[in-house]
């Protein structure tokens, strides 16, 4: 027998959090998630749901490979990994967007390479590849706003929330790369022979999200 549980991969933290309140208000609550406990996967028999908690940057791969019928991943993720996926719905959640930033007297000299600093290089790299700007890309972990303060860049290529770190660090936004936000994915295979499930779960999901969108 097929299994007919709906797998869904949700994002440790808050935004996961977020976005379980969500199917939880769209009817597809499982009580012992709020448990305290240190469990990973949570069953709803009656929903026919199964819930997992994995690091936000794995989802995309867990619902790629069918480990997960459908999730929740950011779009910075999803630009810069470029999963193989459907992309459902936009859940207007954790919005926030992929900038460039530089320091505040930065003048550009296109005649030479511009050193970019970034934790998503595919993204800095396809974002200037579009201008027709040559880039050399400098890969980074964390504190990306150091790159420019100590000059191994010229500007980063981040996201950006309310922009008070970097003027904290003396950096401002100059170019919005890309809107980001939560979105709900879905394994390509799962959305054929699971269809009718992930199409309610969705739409239930856009619904809501809707609303909030417009509060």
């Amino acid at each position: 027998m097929a299994d007919k549980y709906v797998n869904v991969a949700l994002p440790k933290g808050r935004l996961g959090e977020a976005a379980y309140d969500i199917f939880e208000k769209s009817g597809y609550a499982c009580p012992e998630i709020h448990e305290p406990n240190r469990k990973l996967i949570f069953e709803s028999v009656h929903n026919r749901v199964r819930y997992f908690w994995v690091k936000p940057s794995d989802v995309a791969i867990y619902v790629e490979k069918g480990a997960a019928d459908i999730g929740i991943a950011g779009k910075d993720i999803l630009l810069e990994y470029s999963p193989d996926v459907y992309e459902l719905c936009d859940l207007h959640m954790g919005k926030c967007r992929m900038a460039v930033a530089a320091k505040r007297d930065f003048k550009d000299n296109p005649d030479t390479a511009l050193r970019v600093a970034t934790k998503f290089p595919n993204i800095a790299k396809h974002y200037y590849a579009e201008k027709s700007r040559e880039i050399e890309i400098i890969k980074l972990n964390g504190s990306i706003e150091l790159a420019p303060l100590l000059g191994l860049s010229d500007v980063i290529v981040d996201i950006v929330e309310t922009g008070k770190t970097l003027l904290e660090n003396n950096l401002v936004p100059c170019e919005t790369v890309a809107p980001v936000s939560a979105r709900l994915i879905s394994n390509k295979v799962s959305y054929k022979f699971k269809n009718s499930e992930i199409t309610q779960i969705c739409k239930k999901i856009s619904s809501i999200c809707k609303d909030k969108s417009n509060d």
